[in-house]
């Protein structure tokens, strides 16, 4: 989808401050974009928490998933991948009867199959070590418009088939760009927004 005049790349809020399109004039969209969105992290429990949540947005929007951030972070032990990798069927079936998360069985599911895939990367340098690993050349690209995003890349294609072979779910291409972007892999902050870094 391109920019146009209705269509905005990057919008001026009341505070003075250009920002990217998509962070509307939710306040919680808002904060999610000047602190976090694009900003490198390399800590492995973000990284699991931001994986898992990024799997759980397949086919909804991400203000959907930001709204109930703090409902699975309660529904899921605080994204403790150790408590969730021994998670049973019956706790499987009460986190689907949770009206705060998204209460979808495959995806609820691939939390406990990404937990398991977390801990066996432990002894292998980590989450951290896997995705850095799959950092393009360029962290920013110096985008104009939004329609210069890409919804995939060929580092996010390898990075899916490498999460993938090691055991972890909804991890395709484009939730796994989105990933990338969330977590500062890539910064697509575009140039006329403040938190372009």
């Amino acid at each position: 989808m391109g920019a146009t005049k209705a269509t905005p790349s990057v919008v001026r809020h009341p505070d003075g401050r250009w920002r990217c399109w998509w962070c509307g004039a939710d306040p919680l969209y808002i904060g999610y974009h000047d602190t976090e969105w694009g900003v490198p992290s390399r800590d492995d429990q973000h990284l699991f928490e931001m994986l898992c949540l990024e799997g759980a947005q397949a086919g909804l929007s991400w203000i959907t998933i930001l709204r109930k951030r703090e409902s699975y972070r309660r529904a899921f032990d605080g994204f403790d991948a150790r408590k969730i990798a021994r998670y049973t069927p019956q706790r499987i079936e009460r986190l689907l009867a949770d009206p705060g998360i998204v209460r979808n069985r495959l995806k609820v599911q691939a939390f406990v199959t990404n937990a398991q895939a977390f801990l066996e990367l432990a002894g292998d340098g980590g989450l951290a070590k896997l995705v850095w690993g799959f950092a393009p050349a360029a962290r920013r690209r110096r985008l104009r418009s939004r329609s210069e995003i890409p919804s995939s890349t060929p580092e996010s294609d390898a990075l899916g088939r490498e999460l993938k072979r090691r055991g972890f779910k909804f991890v395709g291409t484009t939730i796994v760009y989105a990933f990338m972007q969330a977590v500062g892999i890539v910064d697509d902050h575009l140039q006329r927004c403040w938190a372009a870094r």
